[in-house]
């Protein structure tokens, strides 16, 4: 199994006792839809720092990232989207949609909440309320507040990666993995391609480990 169909598995593991079932099939579609970039960066943090670990050991660690990052990704779509303003069926999708993005975060904290990235998740959601509180004024840069999140998701994805093998991350590593996202944008490419070759060599350098390179990110 690839990193990413591995990250995709163990993020919809988590919330497949969610009921009701209309809620779970909303659930899955983000799943499904969704770059598993910040869950696979995980996977490919740890293994910088110890090319020998067991990805399965990582499972819920990549599925707590990348729930916090599609919670808060969706909460970014409907806070943009502003549906509310009429009632239509569009303000009836986006309450599940709020629901939604409620059980991703709850999730994803609780799969944090026991590791060494639990404070940096905390941080990462403060964070982000406070950039969309900042992006309403009117001189606002909305772009780059709104990428903040990326950025912010892929430190996140690297703290719990490294740490996971006994290795604090470095200011410079987790620049790297800013830099990756913010050259990105708000919309994230399929793992493979944000995660490349070059990457993923790059994240094995900064992180100390001269042995072997982690496996790539393959797609997805």
């Amino acid at each position: 199994m690839d990193t990413a169909a591995r990250a995709r598995a163990a993020a919809r593991e988590v919330v497949a006792d969610i009921e009701p079932q209309h809620l779970q099939e909303v659930l899955f579609d983000r799943l499904a839809e969704g770059s598993m970039a910040p869950g696979v960066l995980v996977f490919l943090s740890a293994q910088a720092g110890n090319a020998a670990v067991d990805l399965e050991s990582l499972a819920e660690r990549s599925a707590g990232v990348q729930l916090i990052y599609e919670g808060l990704r969706l909460t970014r779509s409907i806070a943009h989207a502003e549906p509310w303003t009429e009632t239509t069926t569009d303000e009836i999708d986006a309450d599940i949609d709020i629901l939604a993005a409620d059980v991703f975060v709850s999730r994803g904290f609780y799969l944090l909440a026991r590791t060494e990235a639990s404070a940096a998740a905390v941080e990462t959601v403060q964070d982000f309320g406070r950039d969309q509180t900042l992006r309403s004024r009117r001189d606002a840069d909305t772009e780059t507040l709104d990428r903040n999140l990326e950025a912010d998701i892929f430190a996140l994805a690297v703290r719990a990666g490294l740490t996971a093998v006994d290795t604090d991350p470095s200011a410079e590593v987790l620049s790297f993995a800013t830099d990756l996202a913010r050259a990105e944008g708000e919309k994230l490419s399929a793992a493979g391609t944000v995660l490349s070759e070059s990457a993923v060599s790059r994240l094995t350098e900064l992180s100390g480990v001269d042995e072997a390179v982690p496996s790539s990110a393959s797609d997805g």
